[in-house]
């Protein structure tokens, strides 16, 4: 595989770029403006707010009829009659999009508050370079060469990502589902973080909204 850019956006989202393709995954409401400006594909991993932004996938719908739109059964039945391609997948499901290779893996979002339904959630392998996990702790069968790695919520505690971090063991791994923290606990992320990044001998750290990263394949 050839070199793709990956670029943070607010909160939960990120931008891959390569051979003037653009795949973007879990655009939600606290992704920040243009995230889907010259988007070929998009990748939802599930139906919450922060993830899926109805709204805007619509309006870029609206702009490119050529978009391809990717999730689990939940969110393109939410998406109903967009008038874009779309298609429901499952945990082990393998397909291509505009010249990125996909593969699928998990099947439910982690257990968040106890009178809330757990919803479909589905993670993301682009290109057997970076996987996405959405907001579950999947462990893939798969090796993992850049992990997407959840570092806040009201679903995962640190010492739950740091061992999901360590049994996963990927090649380098990046901050992801941030977006609510303050600076003091970014601050704390970026500790944390560093600590890993010296005890695996591994680049793991976090992107600031806008920062972009080149992934060799």
């Amino acid at each position: 595989m050839g070199a793709m850019k990956l670029t943070k956006y607010g909160h939960a989202c990120v931008r891959l770029e390569k051979d003037g393709r653009t795949l973007v995954i879990d655009p939600g409401k606290f992704s920040g403006a243009g995230v889907l400006d010259g988007a070929d594909t998009v990748l939802i991993t599930h139906e919450h707010f922060d993830h899926l932004d109805e709204g805007a996938l619509r309006e870029a719908a609206a702009k490119n009829v050529a978009l391809e739109i990717y999730g689990p059964e939940a969110v393109i039945s939410k998406l109903g009659d967009i008038a874009v391609l779309t298609r429901a997948v499952r945990d082990g499901d393998r397909f291509g999009t505009n010249g990125f290779g996909i593969a699928v893996a998990g099947e439910w979002h982690a257990v968040n508050h106890p009178d809330q339904p757990v919803v479909q959630n589905v993670g993301f392998l682009v290109d057997e370079q970076v996987f996405y996990p959405g907001d579950a702790l999947t462990v893939p069968a798969f090796e993992v060469p850049t992990l997407l790695l959840p570092t806040n919520a009201p679903w995962v505690k640190l010492r739950e990502w740091v061992e999901y971090l360590r049994q996963v063991r990927p090649g380098r791994a990046y901050s992801t589902h941030d977006g609510l923290l303050n600076e003091v606990g970014l601050r704390l992320v970026d500790n944390w973080l560093g600590m890993e990044a010296d005890r695996h001998k591994a680049e793991i750290r976090r992107l600031a909204p806008g920062e972009s990263v080149t992934l060799d394949g």
